[in-house]
């Protein structure tokens, strides 16, 4: 851990969140001074304090310890960059449009790298008046079935939760041309054009 920058970036979170050195060290019970010394890089906080500093400055640990925060690109906006994460213990899906830090139950995620579909990821569309029909005939057991379904097009993402056990029959708003996006349990992520 470098210390001067992790002084640095806490003296410039601290500014954003209009905190002064003392008001922060009040929300602590420390001396203003720790904060001090902490911001010119003469010692950085103990690990006990490092997840409440994190929390008042509104950030997380790791880009704390790193003295360093990444700021994306401006991406306008285009949901066609979508990034999924599937958390391995609990099942969470988390998305963004940019890179980005993702935890969940206490490990960091990364982001699932989509592959063409394959023949047995390849899902059946189907057009039904103004929607798409969507089904697949993968297997949907516990152990192994299709997690997600997601349509993503240039400003919208919709994504379909599925469940082990239920058979995709989707219907899906015509809403304009994407990628559709299926989420294999243990294949991981496919996409096709639609």
């Amino acid at each position: 851990m470098d210390c001067s920058k992790v002084g640095e970036l806490i003296r410039l979170k601290r500014i954003e969140n209009g905190l002064t050195q003392k008001q922060l060290a009040d929300a602590m019970n420390i001396s203003d001074k720790t904060i001090s010394k902490w911001e010119r890089g003469l010692g950085c906080p103990d690990v006990a304090l490092l997840p409440e500093v994190a929390k008042l400055l509104k950030m997380n640990i790791e880009e704390l310890l790193k003295g360093d925060l990444k700021m994306n690109e401006l991406m306008n906006g285009n949901m066609k960059k979508t990034q999924f994460y599937v958390c391995s213990q609990c099942g969470n899906i988390i998305t963004g449009t940019a890179q980005m830090t993702v935890s969940c139950c206490g490990h960091k995620l990364e982001a699932l790298k989509p592959q063409k579909a394959d023949q047995m990821h390849q899902l059946k569309v189907e057009t039904i008046e103004d929607e798409w029909y969507v089904t697949t005939e993968h297997e949907m057991t516990k152990a192994h079935h299709i997690g997600f379904i997601a349509l993503v097009t240039g400003e919208r993402v919709l994504m379909v939760k599925q469940y082990p056990e239920w058979g995709i029959h989707l219907r899906l708003p015509k809403f304009g041309h994407g990628y559709l996006y299926s989420y294999c349990t243990q294949h991981g992520l496919s996409y096709q054009l639609i």
